[in-house]
This record gives structure tokens, sequence and C-alpha cells, in this order.
């Protein structure tokens, strides 16, 4: 499985965004049960990232 369009170009602006804020990037990973990109960052950020590019913060 590989990321969509929108979700490779909305993956790559938040990590962009996130070290401008001089946050480390631990991983990112497409997880293939449910199609999202996971982002792992900071001290406790995890973001997900919906196949049509709509992302959200997970607690």
């Amino acid at each position: 499985m590989l990321p969509t369009v929108e979700q490779a170009l909305k993956s790559l602006y938040l990590c962009q965004s996130l070290t401008t804020a001089y946050q480390p990037i631990y991983m990112v990973r497409l997880d293939e049960r449910n199609g999202k990109v996971f982002i792992l960052a900071g001290e406790d950020i995890q973001i997900l990232v919906s196949r049509d590019g709509n992302w959200e913060f997970l607690s």
C-alpha cells in the first residue's frame, strides 16, 4: 500500500512544520491496517493523516 498524493503532501508539510518548530521527528509510518500515516514527534506529538489528507492530533 502506498500513501495517496494528498496524504504524502500533507505529511511532508506537517513534518516540515514540525522541524521548523525544532521538534524532532521519531517515526513516520503508513499503517497498512487503516491506510493512515502516523507521525511521532517531539515530547508527545502524535498525528494521524487520513487518505484524503485531513489530519488530527492524537491524545
